[in-house]
Parts: structure tokens; sequence; C-alpha cells
């Protein structure tokens, strides 16, 4: 790709992410069809030992990042993951956590990490029916086990959140998922738009229209759910709900009316990941390594790596996104984009949406 030269440094999403993702380890004894880690059986030898997740965790909250959240594979499987949660909370950090629905997670554990300070539990949930959730991740009994766990979670007085991956096999049961969890108490339903990166292919991907048309069913079903609703890999989500309030017009220079961050979280803006080994990515689905925690301090490499600086350049974007009057407030996919073009700087694939003008001049 042709890069565009640096900018200098603006704004607090500069100097630290918003969110802290940690593969704590790669193992898991689920085989979700779209796992972006590629997740086997075994923990890897290689992994960040407790203290190097100490250290890490330290530089993290000096840095000012305020929210990690430990994933996987099933973090699960580290004996460790209690320490590490306490250590997160007695240095400042607010401790989320990504499990996968096994027997590992049980009553005793949750107990355990609700007791060592853990701010949210999120659990997958890709199915209004047993047999859509199962059949996605590979395991039977996994949707029965997920409501399990959130409704002890729930009885131990623990936050919770889900997580939603949409694809064509389950987007039908989209408002069927949020009636059920609607149930659950929940304060966070985070629905994924499927990246090709790790087991999911380019062929799972929905298209522009179809994504355009699940983000305003989304929409719909956010204003008046008693939880809230994101997205993750679907940053245009923003703008839905930006033109629902203010009108379907050029919106060109206006802030952000929607009540969130001025600018939108997204890969290298306001992300940052960490593998299990200590690699340094933008973001989990954008597998470009900028560096590795045993080398070098993810201070530096968030704030003054060359990929992450132009991730944070909304006027480095190419094609209909370096067009768009959204791109402060959305930017699209960043790692979508990589994964369909090779180029993470290129226009989001699945984006309905064209700039005013645009067709024009392109």
């Amino acid at each position: 790709m042709t890069l565009s030269p640096l900018k200098p440094a603006r704004g607090l999403v500069d100097a630290a992410p918003f969110m802290f993702f940690w593969e704590t380890t790669r193992a898991c004894d689920l085989a979700c069809r779209h796992c972006r880690a590629c997740a086997v059986p075994e923990r890897d030898a290689n992994e960040l030992t407790t203290a190097e997740g100490f250290r890490l965790l330290d530089e993290i909250r000096a840095m000012g990042c305020p929210l990690v959240v430990l994933t996987g594979g099933d973090p699960a499987k580290r004996p460790d993951l209690c320490a590490l949660v306490r250590h997160g909370t007695d240095v400042g950090l607010r401790m989320a956590l990504t499990p996968s629905a096994t027997p590992l997670v049980t009553s005793e554990l949750l107990e355990a990490l609700r007791d060592a300070g853990l701010a949210r539990l999120a659990v997958s949930l890709d199915g209004a029916r047993r047999g859509t959730h199962d059949a996605f991740r590979g395991v039977d009994g996994s949707h029965a086990r997920t409501f399990a766990i959130l409704r002890t979670a729930r009885a131990l007085g623990m936050t919770t959140q889900v997580n939603t991956s949409i694809s064509r096999f389950n987007a039908h049961e989209l408002e069927r998922i949020a009636a059920q969890i609607a149930e659950l108490h929940i304060e966070l339903w985070g629905v994924f738009f499927v990246v090709p990166t790790g087991r999911a292919s380019a062929a799972e991907l929905l298209g522009p229209d179809e994504v355009e048309s699940i983000l305003e069913r989304l929409a719909d079903i956010a204003a008046t759910a008693p939880f809230d609703v994101k997205t993750t890999a679907a940053p245009h989500y923003r703008r839905v709900l930006l033109q629902r309030k203010v009108g379907r017009q050029n919106v060109r220079g206006i802030a952000d009316g929607i009540g969130r961050a001025p600018r939108g979280v997204n890969d290298g803006q306001g992300i940052c990941f960490v593998s299990h080994v200590g690699d340094i990515y933008p973001s989990g689905f954008l597998p470009l390594s900028c560096g590795n925690v045993r080398v070098e301090g993810i201070t530096a490499t968030y704030r003054d790596r060359p990929l992450f600086r132009r991730l944070r350049d909304p006027d480095a974007l190419g094609g209909k996104c370096g067009a768009c009057e959204f791109r402060k407030v959305c930017g699209g996919s960043r790692a979508r984009a990589y994964g369909v073009h090779g180029d993470p700087l290129a226009e989001e694939p699945s984006c309905a949406y064209v700039p005013r003008g645009y067709a024009e001049v392109s």
C-alpha cells in the first residue's frame, strides 16, 4: 500500500487505548467456525507467564488505559486467571473476561472471579436455538451452558454481557436473541460482524446491503432494549445512529451526537491487542504485528509505530471511506479492509453508504 506522511499525534486516543485486549491463551475446548485465534486444545509453552502478565497490566495502567479484556482462546484454561484479575483490579484497571462456555466455568470459578474484582463477564450466544448456536460453536451443549453461566453470574451479583457473531446462518434470529437476553438482565449486547481472519473466510462475509439492514434492525432493537448495544468490526453502526438522530442529511463537520466518544473505537484507534505470546497488534482481527512486549513496551508501540499512527488518521483512508463525512466517527473496519483488500487503509467492503458526491467523482 502507499503510505501517506505521518501527522502529529492528536488527542487522548493517541496516548492510550480505551480498551486493551490480552489473548491470555490460545487454548480452548470449543471449535468455533469463525475463531480468530484458530484455537487448539492445549496451552502454548511460550505463553506470557504470570509475572509477565502482571508487568503487562502494570504498563497498561501506567499508559492511561482504563479497561482490559482478558480473552483467548479460553482464559479459563489458565490456572492463574483469578490472580491476573486481582492484580489488574488492584492497580486500578477495570477487568473484563470473555471465557468460553465450557465445564471449566464453574460456579466456584465465577465466585472467585467476583471476589478478585472482575468488572464484567461476557459470554457468547450465537443463536436463539440450541441447534444454531451449538453448530456454530462446534460442541453440543454450549447453548445451554451459556445460559447457565449467565444465570449463575447474575445470581452472584456480577455484571454480564452477551456477545453475538452475526452471519447469514443466524441473522434471521437477531430479534429472538435480543428477546432472550433481555430476560437475563445483561448490561451490554456486543454484536460482531465477521472479519476474514483465522478460521473465518471471505465467503462468510455479509454483503453491504445485508449489513446495512442488520444495523438498522440493531438500531430498532436498541431503541427499546433494557441493555446497551454495540458493534464490533462494524463501526458504521455509529453512522446509522447518527443519521437517525440528525436526519439523513449531509452531516459534514458536525460533532458525534450519539452520546459516545467523539471518535469511534477502531483497530489501532482506541484498541490495542496482545497475543498469547506477546505480539502487539492494532486489534485481534488485524494480523499485522507491530512488536512484542518481551522486546519493547506497548506504550511506545501504540503511540509511535507508523501503522498505529496511520490507523488513527481519518484523512489517510482510501476509497469512499476517505471521502466520507462520517470518517471521524466511523472509519470503517480496518481489519475487514485488510482481510478483503490486503490494505488496512482501503475502504470498508461491507458498507453500503455512498458519500454525497462520491459517485460523481469516483
